[in-house]
């Protein structure tokens, strides 16, 4: 199977650079797989295709501010972050580290990528504030690092203060005051994403109320987004491609209420990843790096809600799985004619 068969023309007026005003505002394409059609809806109609017996699961994993800012130690730098924190470009020694997980039991030693990489070797110090410094342990296959933090006392709490919201690189602008509430779920509990589980971001505590109100249960499980989810593919053949592995878990509550339900609604292709890895492991905890393409056996699923992804990725191939290739790219080139916002801050499509 060629990665190329999944690929479409988007243009670049279409990629959302802000989150709509209203959480809840956003376009929602209808899928439905047995009838090989869709219907252009809004978000807020989502309660009236949920039914009795039906559990509505989400990520409640959260952001963190896994951006750091810095510069190499020994090397002259210019102010970090002057004019554009977002610039491609680096000056003297300045560099970017984008936090992916921690590595170690103490939690020091943390898997990044780092901006400029080839001048960023093992050995190398960098500092982000006063008291914290980093230093290059490790280099993983595909050009990650590993970084062994020392000086702040309590690193999460550092890394709060002094981080970036990881914006997403096809978001044109610098990371905001308003992105630490928007790019981020109202159900967001657990620490531990580098990228939010972006079909959860339209939801409200009152749509969630009317989820209850049709008679859906709704359930949490967690998994913590890392470069498993949105790290191109490697490979030009699907079936040679594989996925860094991510965190999960489901709680024994939980579980229960999705074994319970007539029908699975799943809200965006982490609870997905979560959920099958589950099903097809009986592990309710542990790493997954389970990689769902066209010709996958879905053994739970029965409905997804997603936003729109990026061409030739895992994301837009487990859609492709769900809903069928051919129905998925039409109903993309659908939602493109008529100009849906697309990825993390766009509109969403429910697959039925």
């Amino acid at each position: 199977m060629e990665l190329a068969a999944f690929d479409y023309h988007l243009p670049g007026e279409l990629i959302a650079q802000q989150p709509l005003e209203e959480r809840a505002a956003s376009r929602m394409l209808v899928v439905y797989r047995d009838e090989h059609r869709w219907e252009d809806r809004h978000f807020r109609e989502l309660p009236a295709f949920l039914r009795s017996g039906d559990c509505l699961v989400l990520n409640d994993s959260r952001v963190f501010p896994a951006r750091l800012y810095g510069h190499r130690e020994g090397v002259r730098s210019l102010p970090i972050g002057k004019n554009n924190p977002k610039r491609r470009e680096y000056l003297s020694g300045e560099v970017e580290v984008f936090l992916l997980r921690a590595v170690s039991a103490d939690g020091r030693d943390w898997e990044a990528l780092v901006r400029p990489g080839r001048k960023m070797r093992v050995g190398e110090r960098l500092r982000f504030a006063e008291a914290l410094v980093g230093e290059i342990v490790d280099r993983g296959e595909f050009g990650e690092r590993t970084i062994r933090f020392t000086g702040a006392a309590d690193l999460l709490n550092t890394f709060e203060k002094i981080g970036h919201i990881p914006l997403p690189p096809y978001i044109k602008r610098p990371d905001e005051a308003t992105d630490r509430e928007r790019y981020q779920t109202v159900f967001a509990r657990a620490k531990g994403s580098v990228a939010a589980p972006t079909a959860g971001l339209h939801f409200t505590a009152e749509i969630l109320d009317q989820c209850r109100a049709a008679g859906a249960g709704v359930a949490c499980v967690t998994l913590h987004v890392g470069l498993g989810t949105f790290q191109p593919l490697h490979s030009e053949q699907v079936e040679q491609a594989r996925l860094h592995s991510e965190r999960y878990h489901i709680s024994a509550e939980a579980v229960a209420s999705i074994r319970a339900a007539s029908r699975i609604v799943a809200v965006g292709t982490t609870s997905v990843r979560t959920i099958e890895s589950a099903w097809q492991s009986g592990q309710l905890a542990g790493e997954t790096d389970i990689f769902i393409y066209p010709g996958f056996p879905f053994r739970a699923i029965g409905a997804m809600l997603t936003n729109f992804h990026l061409p030739r990725t895992s994301l837009l191939l487990l859609v492709c799985a769900f809903a069928g290739t051919d129905l998925a790219l039409a109903a993309y080139r659908h939602a493109v004619e008529q100009k849906y916002r697309f990825y993390s801050y766009g509109d969403c499509m429910l697959v039925l």
